[in-house]
């Protein structure tokens, strides 16, 4: 063995030793298997590539036709409504009160039924997989 050859960072071995790339198959010369239909490549499962409506009914509606409603624009920009306000300040005080400063969402739903909301009629929104609490009546 040549010692100037090792040090120069040149392995002794032959050139076809060292190429392992031949060896393996270029997974770029097949046809990519996103273009092959289902009857081609045998799959018989349903078809995962379809879209799926997964709107719930909560999203918030931006874009091209769409604006924000006055109380949401206006809360954005620091001036609350009264009911904003009041659930603000009752969240600040259930966390003063019990050394919280990230209250669970019980928690939250706790203060909101102390202030006296209630569910009274169904929900609008689409939740799959959710079984819908009980509409209370309204005296």
């Amino acid at each position: 063995m040549d010692g100037k050859s090792i040090a120069a960072g040149k392995h002794p071995q032959s050139k076809e030793q060292n190429d392992h790339r031949s060896e393996l198959p270029d997974r770029r010369s097949r046809a990519d298997r996103r273009q092959v239909t289902a009857e081609e490549s045998g799959y018989t499962g349903p078809d995962r590539r379809a879209p799926i409506d997964r709107r719930t009914g909560l999203e918030r509606g931006r874009g091209p036709g769409h604006r924000l409603p006055e109380e949401r624009r206006s809360a954005e920009e620091g001036e609350m409504n009264i009911a904003q306000f009041e659930f603000i300040m009752a969240i600040e005080a259930y966390k003063k009160a019990n050394k919280r400063m990230y209250p669970t969402w019980t928690e939250i739903l706790e203060v909101i039924h102390q202030l006296g909301y209630r569910k009274v009629e169904p929900r609008q929104v689409k939740l799959d997989n959710v079984p819908e609490a009980p509409v209370a009546r309204v005296a």
